[in-house]
């Protein structure tokens, strides 16, 4: 069987070293990690390196979306955990919830990946949207943090008529 090419994040033709195929249901002992941003953590095909500097390629379901602490099995039986990377993002707080949901829908609105909290949202930094929030009422800083959006309501079976063009 031929070993699949990963176009996306490769510099290189070449197979990958490790192939991994499954997302585990099972919290089972990890014997390699991989830290990756939210972007990537979205694609069900990529090219990348473990934490360890071996050369793995991801090919798991169209639409799998990773999380921090996931479990993900090799080709060859090696466990790897996943771990979200820390991203620079911009954090809004908010003194009541009002405020917070209309910055939500707003960004929403935008197809903007959001993360919430008690008395707060989260985004990949962005000035522009900043600027924007802030002109909502929330209190705006920039962090590094690791990144964990919502899934969102359809779970990624919702797709817009634009989307397919």
């Amino acid at each position: 069987m031929d070993t699949p090419k990963i176009s996306e994040s490769s510099e290189s033709s070449e197979p990958v070293e490790l192939q991994i195929v499954e997302r585990l249901s099972e919290t089972l002992p990890a014997q390699a990690t991989l830290t990756l941003p939210f972007e990537a953590r979205r694609k069900s095909r990529l090219r990348t390196r473990l934490d360890n500097g071996a050369d793995v390629g991801i090919f798991l379901p169209h639409g799998t979306v990773l999380h921090d602490g996931d479990r993900l099995r090799t080709t060859d039986g090696l466990v790897v955990e996943v771990r979200a990377a820390l991203e620079t993002i911009s954090t809004g707080c908010a003194a009541d919830a009002l405020t917070l949901a209309r910055a939500a829908y707003h960004l929403g609105n935008r197809h903007i990946p959001l993360q919430l909290g008690p008395g707060w949202l989260r985004y990949p930094h962005d000035h522009v949207l900043d600027g924007m929030v802030r002109d909502l009422g929330l209190e705006m800083t920039c962090e590094e943090v690791s990144f964990e959006p919502e899934s969102g309501a359809y779970s990624g079976g919702h797709h817009h008529a634009h989307e397919e063009e």
